[in-house]
């Protein structure tokens, strides 16, 4: 209760905070970043990553299906959503942590919902009902109703991102292609940016590399996990 009244409390802050910061993005993460290593050796941190993802990716494949605590980790997420006008989200596909009642829920409210359109690099469009929407890479629904393009997440106070895991330090481990690590370059710096996950998969480690940004919030389907060190300074 208290982390969600934390992030309840900023939510009521934060759109002020960005609707002043300008919107200019990126502003933290620079896309011709390149790393020391020479081209061909893997590092350390690539392969710890590669044998984790291959783990949680077949215990999800085998994940019996919840839906009270899907229905649990949305009423949550909507519960810290209401009170921003632009949420980013993203179309969930199985066995992800599901979104798509959210993204209705937040949508008959009247917020504004930024969906991914798949690419690259980053680009956003807003989400106008499920009949505008096509099938895209592996099947992800992506809207129909036109590019954003990426300076379009400045708009949004509240990010809730996709991952295999996530630790309480608020790092996060995607899928493996940067998109979000991207992405989030574009942020308003006081946006909050959350974690959707089943709850074993708050790991108390997880492998990172330099460009690799943080989230300050993980929720769960059992829990709302408080993550100060992902909080911009």
């Amino acid at each position: 209760m208290g982390s969600e009244m934390c992030i309840r409390d900023r939510a009521l802050r934060v759109e002020t905070n960005c609707a002043s910061s300008g919107g200019t993005g990126p502003w933290s993460y620079d896309r011709r970043m390149a790393f020391p290593e020479p081209a061909g050796v893997p590092r350390a941190s690539q392969t710890a990553k590669s044998v984790l993802r291959a783990r949680l990716v077949a215990a999800r494949e085998t994940r019996p299906s919840d839906p009270a605590g899907d229905g649990a980790r949305t009423a949550a997420a909507l519960e810290l959503s209401r009170f921003h006008e632009t949420v980013a989200v993203y179309a969930s596909v199985a066995p992800e942590p599901a979104t798509s009642e959210l993204i209705t829920a937040l949508h008959e409210l009247g917020i504004e919902v930024l969906l991914p359109l798949l690419g690259r690099e980053p680009d956003w469009a807003r989400f106008a009902g499920w009949g505008e929407m096509t099938a895209s890479w592996r099947g992800i629904a992506v809207p129909t109703t036109g590019s954003f393009g990426p300076n379009a997440l400045t708009r949004a106070t509240m990010i809730w991102c996709p991952g295999l895991a996530g630790s309480p330090s608020g790092d996060r481990l995607g899928t493996g292609g940067g998109w979000y690590d991207r992405a989030l370059g574009w942020r308003c710096p006081d946006s909050i940016v959350g974690l959707l996950l089943y709850d074993d998969e708050i790991l108390d480690d997880i492998p990172t590399e330099p460009h690799d940004l943080k989230v300050e919030l993980i929720l769960t389907e059992r829990r709302t996990l408080d993550c100060p060190l992902g909080r911009p300074e």
